[in-house]
């Protein structure tokens, strides 16, 4: 089926046709044209007030549930809640009931994900049942298309087994990821180790625990070579440690959860269980350094890291909820209250090249991969945005600036009435 976009201003800096309002005609898969009129020749016409289209955006960092957690989530409807909030692409984590750890794990979400318009990606985990004790089959994983390799939230506790990773996944070009905490120094810790935690007796998690584990992945990465991915840093030391890295020339990325962008520890002082995730919030101080390494590029992605969980196991006391909040749905609104717009596009559309995803540009004789949003005047997030089975938001009550409205992706689109 053919599709003309109509009047929607482009945002893309890397095209010829970046600020300017144009429509564009999608046929078998590709744009075919791209003028100011298109007449309609009976093609299906998407037609909105304030329209604005980017190239595809990419989450890095989502779970879903299934298989084993489809209370929380199903990958059908939280494939189409992404696409739904703007993302053509989603990185899916491993942490699943099986983890996801072999071959045939892959398989299924692959083919469960075919079902769906949004382009999933799936995670292997990087060692067996993530225990940090035995490496997963990640050669024959990769095969499968799985695009990296982690232990979701656990640490990789064996220092000789992530030598071992990245020594071995230089022969077939994997990417490993590593979760940046040092259990003996986080210490069952609940929330960032400072003053709200020590005011009221709760246990922390020091940024010294993220920083010690990150510097020893980096000489680990010094020492092998090979592609080494930190996943949801949160604190200013981490930021620098990974800078003086990249001034090296060590192949290493990293990313941030857009809660850990937005919000400090002080959301803790009333133990709202929405603002408990791992990493912790951190303190302001460390919040602004995120910032910046986005603005630079030190931080090469920006991810929702969106972790559904049912009520049951979210909201109870401090100490025994689980970690996680969505973010899909306000992740584009949030971001645009940080960065202008040409910057939130930059952002939310970079980083498909450290997952091996294929990138695509808007121009004629390109594939269709286009995320469409509109810029609306400030408006307050609210239960009514949420479309996940799970509701756990620390987004809720926030005031944002742009609004996700779905994607076209080859010749299907997904459009948030």
């Amino acid at each position: 089926m053919s599709i003309i976009l109509k009047s929607a201003k482009v945002i893309n800096t890397e095209s010829k046709y970046h600020g300017t309002k144009q429509d564009i005609l999608i046929s078998k898969g590709k744009i075919v044209k791209i003028a100011k009129s298109i007449p309609s020749n009976g093609y299906r016409e998407i037609n909105i007030k304030g329209l604005h289209v980017s190239k595809g955006w990419l989450d890095s960092s989502v779970c879903l549930g299934e298989p084993g957690y489809e209370e929380r989530e199903t990958i059908i409807n939280g494939g189409n809640v992404a696409g739904k909030s703007g993302f053509t692409d989603i990185v899916l984590n491993s942490n699943t009931k099986p983890v996801i750890d072999s071959q045939a794990d892959i398989s299924f979400i692959k083919s469960k994900s075919a079902q769906i318009i949004t382009n999933i990606h799936p995670i292997g985990a990087f060692s067996l049942s993530s225990k940090s004790k035995e490496l997963a089959e990640i050669k024959d994983m990769k095969d499968s298309g799985a695009v990296g390799f982690y232990d979701y939230k656990k640490p990789i506790i064996n220092p000789n087994l992530l030598k071992t990773a990245l020594l071995y996944s230089q022969t077939f070009d994997a990417l490993i990821m590593s979760f940046a905490q040092e259990n003996s120094i986080s210490n069952n810790g609940v929330i960032n180790e400072g003053l709200i935690s020590t005011s009221y007796g709760i246990k922390g998690i020091p940024t010294l625990s993220e920083e010690i584990q990150i510097n020893r992945d980096l000489k680990i990465l010094e020492y092998t070579g090979g592609k080494l991915h930190i996943p949801t840093i949160s604190c200013k030391s981490s930021v620098d440690l990974i800078r003086q890295a990249k001034n090296k020339g060590l192949n290493i990325s990293c990313s941030v959860a857009i809660h850990n962008l937005i919000f400090n520890d002080e959301k803790l002082k009333d133990f709202d269980t929405r603002y408990k995730v791992l990493p912790p919030l951190r303190t302001e101080l460390d919040r602004k350094a995120l910032v910046k390494g986005v603005e630079d590029g030190t931080i090469d992605l920006v991810t929702s890291d969106h972790s559904p969980i049912d009520v049951d196991h979210k909201k109870m006391d401090i100490d025994n909820a689980q970690y996680g909040t969505i973010g899909l749905e306000s992740f584009f609104g949030a971001l645009l209250t940080l960065f202008n717009l040409d910057k939130t596009i930059d952002i939310i559309t970079s980083g498909k090249s450290i997952f091996n995803i294929q990138d695509y540009t808007i121009e004629e004789e390109s594939v269709a991969n286009l995320s469409l949003f509109k810029v609306d005047k400030e408006y307050t997030f609210s239960k009514s945005d949420i479309l996940s089975k799970s509701k756990n938001s620390a987004f809720l009550g926030m005031k944002m600036k742009g609004r996700a409205l779905g994607v076209v992706i080859k010749e299907k689109h997904l459009i948030n009435e």
